[in-house]
């Protein structure tokens, strides 16, 4: 079955599929404005305004309907009188009541398509491994670079312009070069100040090829990898390493998450690792499955997840390190290869 069919298999009633990237998994078709119902006999009807109706027409196993550009104002006119499921996640109170003030019957539900997108396909599995080839090779490249004297906002724009030349479409997300006190900063923002020398960098960075994501975390001496510093860093490695060593199918996330937490939290440290380990990767940085304290969620073998342990010192340093990683019939495969040895930098 194609990918419209297996959603139509899980359906009630019909389903507006309102989710841009939910749009694009489903169809291959990618827009700024544009919607996608799917009935339970696997027929399909795609939404969008006159600027994308060439390549909306194109597309196959669909029937294109062309739209004024308020997409949601035309399916209230068209689809009044019925009773339609909707992405309670994906549709605002605003396009709800829309939707609603053209006598549809609104269902919400939650997580149709992605539990669809959890699970990848070879094809999917082929493009992430080369995603995560172009990002193993760029690393291996930043390792060689001089750190010290520049700012984290000069190594960022190196990183933009490595993706591209490493054969990527881009960067897949807005990247993290973090020194000292910044990099106790989970989603620390770039400064313009130098690195110094004797501190660490955490550099958390990805690319995208052909739509899908890579994710990858490395965390670099500008000093030599001893003492304080380096005892940091083992920690946090051995914390990875106990994550990766517990994904598995059947696996609940929070179990996955928990046996990360056990040597940070018998360093006396457990408040300073304050995030979940992981999340799913694919046409979207975030994406389900997700591994946190609290996460119900069941590995499942074709899941592509990350394993991100960190440990940050607010006002001193920050480390974390991350690998992409699929799940097998067994355990896990590692996508991003670099080396997790500790890389001294000049």
């Amino acid at each position: 079955m194609n990918r419209i069919e297996r959603l139509a298999a899980k359906l009630d009633e019909p389903l507006l599929v309102t989710s841009l990237v939910n749009v694009q998994y489903l169809t291959g078709f990618e827009s700024s404005n544009t919607a996608l119902l799917v009935d339970p006999a696997g027929d399909a009807t795609l939404y969008t305004d006159f600027r994308y109706a060439d390549a909306a027409g194109a597309v196959d196993d669909v029937t294109f309907e062309q739209t004024p550009r308020d997409v949601l104002s035309a399916l209230a006119e068209r689809l009044t009188g019925r009773r339609i499921a909707v992405e309670a996640s994906h549709v605002s109170l605003a396009g709800a009541d829309q939707l609603r003030g053209g006598g549809i019957d609104l269902v919400p539900t939650k997580g149709l398509v992605e539990s669809l997108r959890a699970v990848k396909d070879a094809g999917e599995l082929e493009t992430l491994r080369r995603a995560a080839a172009i990002s193993d090779r760029v690393y291996e490249e930043l390792g060689r670079q001089t750190f010290v004297g520049r700012t984290e906002a000069e190594l960022a724009w190196w990183l933009e312009q490595a993706w591209h030349e490493a054969g990527a479409d881009g960067p897949g997300f807005d990247g993290i070069v973090a020194f000292g006190e910044n990099g106790a900063r989970p989603h620390a923002k770039l400064r313009d100040e130098p690195i110094p020398q004797g501190t660490l960098v955490v550099v958390d960075a990805g690319c995208v090829d052909d739509g899908y994501r890579s994710d990858c975390t490395r965390t670099f001496f500008t000093g030599e990898p001893e003492g304080r510093l380096r005892e940091l860093y083992d920690l946090c490695l051995t914390a990875q390493l106990d994550g990766l060593a517990a994904v598995k199918p059947g696996a609940l996330g929070r179990e996955v998450d928990a046996a990360s937490r056990r040597a940070i939290g018998e360093a006396g440290m457990a408040d300073r690792y304050g995030h979940g380990l992981g999340h799913g990767v694919g046409l979207a940085i975030h994406e389900e499955p997700n591994m946190r304290p609290e996460s119900e969620a069941v590995l499942e073998a074709g899941n592509v997840v990350t394993v991100e342990p960190g440990i940050y010192l607010p006002g001193d340093v920050g480390v974390r390190i991350e690998d992409m990683v699929v799940v097998t019939d067994d355990g896990c495969e590692r996508l991003t290869t670099v080396t997790k040895e500790p890389v001294l930098v000049g």
